[in-house]
């Protein structure tokens, strides 16, 4: 007989088994008693923690978010560095991606919720980081590093991997940081 799950290993295990759910089926086809089934546990046992589906939906992103943290690279460089957690995003996060734009559309609509506001949930954000170390060893003037051009690479990025549902090639990645972004920060 296994051995029963509790505290945190049990939610993970739920998290988890919802995780599972999202990517294979999506938030349209998202039920409280596939995560049920598919954890082996009892429909209690997953209502105690979440009422509901869109409760279970945010719990779930940002638990795979904060279980995923990237980490901030220090090559000694803007470029290697920027290119770095590209590379890192471009080889572990395509399907994050994905089911954070395209399958969870429905649950953005009926919640209100953005994509923007889970990411600030799971705490994601490791380039400030990068651009704070670039200003202080004097490769880029903070002047110059608005929002939106902090952002740019990443966005180039999403955008590539949204169109193919793919990981972007390497040349295209060099091409981003290379050609759209270092020009606008120098």
């Amino acid at each position: 007989m296994p051995e029963r799950r509790r505290g945190a290993a049990l939610e993970k295990a739920l998290l988890d088994a919802a995780w599972e759910e999202l990517t294979e089926h999506g938030y349209a086809r998202f039920t409280m008693d596939a995560v049920v089934q598919r954890a082996g546990t009892s429909p209690s046992v997953l209502y105690r923690r979440w009422s509901d589906r869109d409760e279970l939906v945010r719990a779930t992103l940002v638990h795979t978010l904060a279980e995923s943290r990237l980490g901030v690279p220090d090559t000694g460089s803007l470029r290697e560095d920027v290119l770095t957690l590209m590379r890192e995003i471009n080889a572990t996060r395509v399907q994050l991606i994905t089911v954070m734009s395209v399958h969870l559309a429905g649950y953005y609509q009926g919640t209100g919720t953005s994509p923007g506001e889970l990411l600030a949930a799971g705490g994601e954000n490791p380039v400030g980081v990068l651009f704070e170390r670039a200003v202080a060893r004097g490769e880029i003037t903070p002047e110059r590093l608005t929002p939106r051009i902090k952002a740019l690479p990443f966005d180039l990025l999403r955008h590539e991997v949204l169109t193919t549902f793919a990981p972007v090639p390497d040349g295209v990645l060099e091409e981003i940081v290379d050609t759209v972004f270092l020009p606008l920060v120098r």
